[in-house]
């Protein structure tokens, strides 16, 4: 980005110069060139500031594609991250869901061991929200892999490019 403000600003004082100068030429009496060599230098000048100018806009093309391209990547990246987020907070919120369940049987179960009276039922629901539980933070730790794996791919590849 840097790199573009550089070169608009090059280019802008430029042809500012150009203007002056070009002012100052109009306000001086024309010199006709009298002879051909003065045509030639002339013109060789002309097409040495015509070459000049085409490198700067060709720079200039460059870096803006180069920008673009990266403006372009890391919208990519910023979509899939956002997915990634999201699909966690989904996880976490099973997982809260199930870890609130589980206390709550847990609960349940030490009552009736108080009470010296435990009901299959609630040794049921304990067993069945500590499953769950662990299922959502087995689901949780896949999503966290699979964003690992996510990041590494690229390092991966770069590593395979160079091999």
């Amino acid at each position: 980005m840097s790199d573009i403000k550089n070169l608009e600003q090059r280019i802008s004082r430029a042809l500012d110069r150009i203007s002056r100068n070009v002012d100052a030429v109009r306000a001086t009496p024309v010199a006709v060139a009298q002879t051909p060599q003065d045509v030639a230098q002339l013109n060789a000048q002309l097409e040495a500031e015509r070459a000049r100018t085409a490198q700067l806009t060709e720079r200039v093309n460059a870096v803006r594609q180069r920008q673009e391209s990266s403006f372009t990547t890391l919208e990519r990246r910023l979509a899939r991250m956002t997915e990634q987020l999201d699909l966690q907070s989904l996880e976490m919120l099973r997982l809260k869901k199930a870890n609130t369940k589980l206390i709550e049987a847990n609960r349940q179960l030490r009552d009736g061991h108080e009470a010296k009276v435990i009901e299959p039922s609630a040794i049921n629901r304990s067993l069945l929200a500590e499953l769950e539980a662990l299922r959502a933070e087995r689901a949780a730790d896949m999503v966290e892999m699979e964003d690992v794996l996510g990041e590494l791919k690229p390092l991966i590849a770069t590593g395979d490019d160079h091999a």
